[in-house]
């Protein structure tokens, strides 16, 4: 009897704490949600609005995209802070205004297709996915380039395509691009994307190595213009290996 008593008690205890941890759970779930969320708000009117981004389909696009699941989990509590992140293989994401502003100088219409090169963790795609047709992003580190393909179906962008290649050569198949955005800096702005530029299209790219400017690249008439923007640091575009 006493065993039996013994039995009954421990299975009440293990039920009424199971509740409590299954009640507790969505509760702490949304909280959290609530906490990115507020943390996002800040991040767009603080860093990005502050400095001049103004354009509302960037901003509205700034505020839905979750950054915190496009950063490692060890790194998730900086994920709006106003800097880069690390994401793996000498890689980063960009710092959240970087972001908002290269998307900006695009000035893209939502029937345009844009390509980037540098997918990384994907954040940036799934940014220009939230104002555009259809973006095709290119990542020449495999692994990145799988854990991002991975992470954007997960969450939902159907409209982004990625690629495993050399973001030198772009992507000839789908040209030519409305906009072409680059996340790495090549030393030099690689022919291939001008000529998959379309006609009226925007580039947005760093150049250089030690010192980097954000340029700005039209194609007029045929004719490639260039400009700068502001100083820039980025990661070097990465070559890939001779065989």
């Amino acid at each position: 009897m006493r065993n039996r008593r013994y039995i009954r008690i421990t299975i009440f205890i293990l039920y009424f704490c199971g509740t409590i941890f299954l009640s507790a759970g969505p509760f702490a779930l949304n909280k959290c949600t609530k906490k990115f969320k507020n943390q996002r708000l800040r991040m767009v009117s603080q860093q990005i609005r502050k400095r001049g981004v103004d354009d509302p389909e960037v901003l509205e696009a700034m505020k839905k995209v979750e950054r915190h699941r496009f950063v490692p989990q060890r790194y998730r509590a900086f994920a709006y802070h106003d800097r880069p992140l690390p994401i793996g293989y000498k890689q980063t994401i960009s710092q959240p205004y970087i972001v908002a502003l290269m998307t900006d100088l695009l000035e893209l219409d939502k029937n345009d297709k844009v390509l980037e090169i540098g997918t990384g963790s994907g954040y940036q795609a799934a940014v220009l996915s939230e104002i555009c047709d259809s973006v095709y992003t290119i990542e020449i580190i495999k692994e990145l380039g799988l854990q991002a393909k991975k992470r954007l179906h997960r969450l939902g962008y159907n409209n982004i395509n990625v690629k495993i290649g050399d973001g030198y050569q772009g992507w000839q198949e789908h040209s030519p691009y409305d906009g072409i955005i680059v996340t790495c800096a090549p030393p030099t702005i690689p022919e291939a994307l001008k000529q998959q530029l379309a006609e009226n299209g925007k580039m947005v790219i760093p150049v250089g190595d030690r010192s980097q400017e954000l340029e700005v690249v039209r194609k007029k008439n045929g004719k490639i213009r260039e400009r700068s923007v502001i100083p820039v640091r980025f990661v070097p575009m990465v070559k890939p290996e001779k065989q």
